[in-house]
């Protein structure tokens, strides 16, 4: 399972789902889309394409199993809804990841958590995507 905000993906984020899924046997990838108001929470701003518009772009790019909306406010209902094995989080995800082990392990899920590598680093941040384009 992996979060992100996929405010227009490019070759970092297909390299981030490729990555996850290379963590599992059966590639099956869960890829969970920030809502609106987490975004807003966490960068201080509203992402360019709503959330149903960040949806459907990751769907359209048939690069996951599933894709669903993410959890308000708290996030562990939602991550135990889904129940996955591994949780692959991005070189600079650093929200709502303080506890997350010990958080789900208290709720009985074990889950392994997994820090993927950057893919270029500084060159595909969302925040530069009017420059690259998007795919």
């Amino acid at each position: 399972m992996v979060f992100g905000t996929f405010d227009g993906l490019h070759q970092g984020h297909l390299n981030f789902f490729k990555q996850a899924r290379n963590l599992s046997k059966n590639s099956y990838l869960i890829v969970s889309v920030a809502r609106d108001k987490n975004v807003k929470k966490i960068k201080g701003r509203l992402p360019y394409l709503n959330e149903k518009k960040r949806l459907a772009l990751v769907k359209k790019c048939k690069c996951a199993n599933k894709v669903i909306l993410s959890g308000i406010k708290n996030h562990i209902p939602h991550i135990l809804k889904e129940s996955p094995n591994i949780i692959a989080l991005g070189y600079d995800q650093k929200d709502y990841i303080k506890n997350l082990k010990k958080d789900l392990k208290n709720k009985g899920l074990l889950v392994k958590i997994v820090r993927l590598k950057p893919y270029k680093e500084k060159v595909y941040k969302n925040h530069l995507r009017k420059i690259q384009g998007r795919i």
